[in-house]
């Protein structure tokens, strides 16, 4: 597996509700995937962790939410790997959604 695609989402809307956000559109997430599936997830403090299949392929993710940013990780799969710049550029257009 390579490195993790990564991205930071800046907010204004402090940790409560950023989180709170998240939580209501953590469905969304899975339209960011071609193919993108089910979702599972639970939270650890702050942290999401969540999976969700694309593909063929289970994607291990996390969002770990602070006062003034998301920070997003997105482990791909060897077979996803070709897609990483695609990936984080439609993460970086789509995630600032979850917080709206």
């Amino acid at each position: 597996m390579g490195d993790p695609v990564s991205v930071d989402v800046p907010h204004k809307l402090g940790r409560e509700a950023a989180r709170g956000r998240i939580a209501g559109g953590i469905g969304k997430l899975a339209d960011m995937f071609p193919g993108g599936g089910a979702i599972e997830q639970h939270w650890e403090g702050d942290t999401l962790h969540f999976t969700l299949s694309a593909m063929g392929q289970v994607i291990a993710s996390r969002l770990e939410v602070f006062e003034q940013h998301v920070h997003a990780e997105v482990d791909l799969p060897p077979m996803l790997a070709l897609f990483a710049g695609k990936i984080r550029e439609k993460l970086a257009k789509e995630a600032p959604k979850l917080l709206e």
